[in-house]
């Protein structure tokens, strides 16, 4: 985990939570909210950093925005993996990128187990999209509303579905 902070993880679990309470309970305008994205991840976001609230995070402190990032209202980023989000990508309704999973093994009592998000540049995440733990979507791809994304998406790529599979590729020149 790359956050280099003086407070314990439950401390920053604990600010996440009173940091988003803060950001989804009142209208703000976009610099307010930029203000409070910089303290939740730990960071200065850019100033062409768009956020629809209500926006949730179990931490917070392992997101980081590209330049021109829209991210739409109820979405959910469960980064104690790492997320990084590309310039100008756009994420939308509800939106779940999660990268943190559980053992299977009855012996391994659940452990959480931890793999980073890389989203890339002008990337299209349909709503209620989920991305799973590890996944990297490359350059200019579009991942379909409602798919959930178990594997790697490569650049210019169109994928949907449960799982998500490849629907068609873009011409990079078109």
């Amino acid at each position: 985990m790359a956050a280099k902070n003086d407070l314990n993880r439950s401390e920053l679990f604990e600010e996440a939570i009173r940091i988003t309470m803060e950001l989804n309970s009142s209208y703000h305008k976009p610099e307010e909210i930029r203000a409070i994205m910089t303290r939740l991840t730990g960071r200065k976001v850019p100033d062409t950093l768009r956020i629809f609230p209500p926006f949730y995070t179990d931490f917070g402190r392992e997101t980081v925005f590209g330049d021109n990032v829209f991210v739409n209202s109820s979405c959910h980023f469960q980064d104690q993996g790492g997320i990084t989000i590309g310039d100008g990508s756009f994420i939308g309704h509800n939106v779940v990128l999660a990268t943190v999973n559980h053992a299977l093994e009855p012996s391994q009592k659940r452990q959480n187990t931890y793999l980073p998000i890389s989203i890339g540049k002008n990337v299209w995440i349909g709503s209620n999209a989920t991305v799973l733990p590890g996944v990297s979507i490359g350059d200019w791809a579009v991942v379909a509303a409602g798919a959930v994304v178990t594997k790697d998406v490569p650049a210019y790529a169109v994928v949907g579905g449960v799982p998500a599979k490849l629907i068609k590729m873009v011409d990079p020149e078109s």
